[in-house]
């Protein structure tokens, strides 16, 4: 994610309710419509739904102390901590007297596996600045004891300072884990669930950077810090095909979506630069923070620059949701009755960009539900 020093911080409470009426907007475009989940009073930006259908989401610490890094949605839109209130105790404050291996520091992402498992993905890197050693690492919590029962810890040859650990995907076996870095170096990185361990692959490698010439913008202005500064996130956008063969990624910060055998990733023997060999290009897109794949093999794409959710089919885009609510789609995630959730993360609205807001920013969870109004249709363009 964006560069950041560590500013102020407020500690604030966790609350999430089920109703957003209060919330008035311009009815949604596009072939479906956004309905109300959660709202939070704190920055989400990962979710997840467990084959029960049981909802988690994670809040980073970004530009605040959020009191609460993973949670569970509950029936009645409220969250509670998962897996404890321990685990969840870490502070800002406390960085010297609180263990960052055994608890969540700045949680990024948060996924549901196929075997009853949730995986928390944790840079450890508060403000998205400095990493507090020790502390990067994918958690696994049984969901049936809400227990962790793994703990994978990411050293410096996996998680640099300044890496930024962003998502992650994993293969139909459960063997495998497939993360992003969309920090300074951006990168991928394969895990190997049996043995715990990690390799950082396909550092620096073009696939992974920031587009030079892309320039985010939002609002229909470009989205730029008080200083000017430009918007560069790294390999961000991830997503594995429904066979699990085939990985997708992309830079936020980029139009290109690529691509590469699972199974290429998986081999430790495979030098560099044949494993960059192997790396394809599929498309030319536009900026997108989250993606998916359903179990139809539909590519979802979160057109952050158009408050907006679109499908790819083959070399056809087609706008899923537009609505003005939706600022900064961020995550996606589908439920056990196919429902499509995504948070919306308000990124353009942060003090980083927009200081008077101050560093709390309420932010929702929304699901998709099928509409009957027409879609914007359009070809995504062919790989160069």
């Amino acid at each position: 994610m964006a560069r950041r020093a560590t500013g102020t911080v407020l500690v604030g409470t966790l609350l999430a309710t089920a109703s957003m009426a209060q919330q008035s907007a311009a009815p949604s475009q596009g072939p479906a419509r956004l309905q109300p989940v959660a709202s939070f009073e704190h920055q989400v930006t990962g979710v997840t739904v467990s084959k029960e259908g049981r909802i988690f989401v994670n809040f980073p610490r970004w530009t605040e102390d959020a009191p609460i890094s993973v949670a569970e949605v509950t029936s009645d839109g409220r969250i509670k901590a998962n897996p404890d209130d321990a685990w969840n105790s870490w502070r800002n404050a406390k960085k010297y007297q609180i263990s960052a291996a055994d608890h969540f520091v700045c949680v990024q992402s948060v996924v549901a596996d196929a075997y009853g498992n949730l995986w928390v993905v944790d840079p450890a890197a508060p403000a998205t600045a400095f990493i507090v050693p020790g502390g990067p690492k994918l958690v696994r919590i049984n969901l049936k004891t809400n227990k962790v029962a793994q703990v994978i810890r990411f050293d410096e040859t996996v998680a640099p300072q300044g890496s930024y650990l962003n998502d992650v995907r994993f293969s139909p076996d459960g063997r495998h884990a497939y993360l992003t870095d969309a920090g300074a170096t951006g990168a991928l990185v394969v895990v190997d669930l049996q043995t715990g361990q990690a390799r950082r692959v396909l550092h620096a490698h073009p696939s992974t950077q920031p587009e030079k010439d892309v320039v985010v913008k939002t609002d229909g202005q470009a989205l730029r810090q008080p200083d000017g500064r430009k918007v560069e996130f790294a390999a961000d956008s991830i997503a594995l095909s429904p066979d699990g063969r085939t990985l997708y990624w992309k830079a936020l910060t980029g139009r290109t979506l690529y691509r590469i055998a699972t199974e290429a990733l998986e081999n430790p023997l495979l030098s560099e630069t044949d494993l960059a060999a192997r790396v394809e290009r599929v498309a030319e897109t536009e900026p997108t923070d989250g993606l998916w794949i359903d179990g139809r093999g539909r590519l979802y794409l979160s057109a952050i620059e158009q408050d907006a959710v679109k499908v790819r089919e083959g070399d056809r885009v087609t706008t899923l949701v537009r609505d003005e609510r939706l600022r900064w789609p961020d995550t996606f995630s589908e439920g056990p009755d196919g429902t499509v959730y995504v948070t919306s993360s308000r990124i353009q609205d942060m003090s980083w960009f927009k200081p008077e807001n101050g560093p709390r920013l309420a932010t929702q969870l929304w699901r998709i539900e099928p509409g009957r109004t027409g879609a914007a249709t359009g070809s995504v363009g062919q790989p160069r």
